[in-house]
């Protein structure tokens, strides 16, 4: 019986194999395929906001690499993941929400923010349901794009992979992955086929927005985990897929 096979997406930049090994743990097997790469845009966030607002390890890592000094800012990370990175670069984190999402930032803000200026600092593919839900609260939002994100030349073997029936399971952490795995689909000719190979893997999506992106395009989400982190995926994935392991 050949190993569990699990396509993972992560961007390859020491997440991918952490992603990796983590699978391997679980006694499956990973297929790798970037399907993001970090464009970083030399932007730096504001310094007198009331709120500045980070959504990503990877922000984080750039802000505290511009040298940015919050000052009298509140520093907001949308979920621990991205709090543990910004406090690992010497920032204090004055607020996590309790659901980590766009829509759980803004109700976490909604109250404190009438009047207040607040700063977003994030990718040129932040969902508008942050910014607009903080405007809509009464907040002067500014946002600065940190970096872009885009789709690595030579992704889509694991389409291919989906295409022959050769994928378990496969775990899709954002919106834009899901786009771009279709897209490398596409370009390999087989973007009809992948998506039909899907119909017969365990597919697990990071969160609401991605499951509603995924089955858009008629692929069936089966795991979405209660808290959007890419561990808890990849873990709810395989158990899923093999749950005998488990037992």
């Amino acid at each position: 019986m050949r190993d569990l096979s699990v396509a993972v997406f992560r961007p390859d930049d020491g997440r991918l194999e952490s992603a990796v090994e983590l699978i391997d743990s679980l006694g499956a097997r990973a297929i790798a395929d970037p399907m993001l790469a970090v464009e970083p845009t030399g932007a730096a966030p504001r310094e007198d906001a009331d709120y500045a607002i980070l959504t990503s390890k990877t922000g984080a890592e750039l802000v505290a690499d511009a040298g940015w000094d919050p000052g009298p800012s509140t520093v907001v990370a949308i979920g621990p993941s991205t709090g543990d990175a910004l406090g690992d670069e010497g920032y204090e984190v004055g607020l996590v929400p309790g659901e980590y999402s766009s829509t759980g930032l803004v109700e976490a803000l909604g109250g404190r923010v009438p009047g207040t200026r607040v700063e977003v600092a994030r990718s040129d593919h932040g969902s508008p349901v942050l910014t607009d839900g903080l405007e809509a609260a009464g907040a002067y939002v500014h946002e600065t794009v940190l970096y872009r994100l885009v789709r690595p030349e030579g992704s889509g073997i694991s389409a291919e992979r989906a295409a022959a029936g050769d994928v378990d399971a496969a775990a899709f952490t954002s919106s834009l992955t899901v786009d771009h795995f279709l897209e490398a689909a596409a370009d390999r000719g087989v973007r009809e086929e992948a998506i039909e190979g899907l119909s017969g893997a365990v597919v697990g999506a990071i969160g609401e927005p991605t499951r509603e992106t995924a089955e858009s395009y008629g692929i069936g989400v089966e795991v979405v985990p209660e808290d959007a982190d890419a561990e808890q995926l990849l873990c709810a994935v395989v158990e899923r897929a093999a749950p005998t392991r488990y037992e």
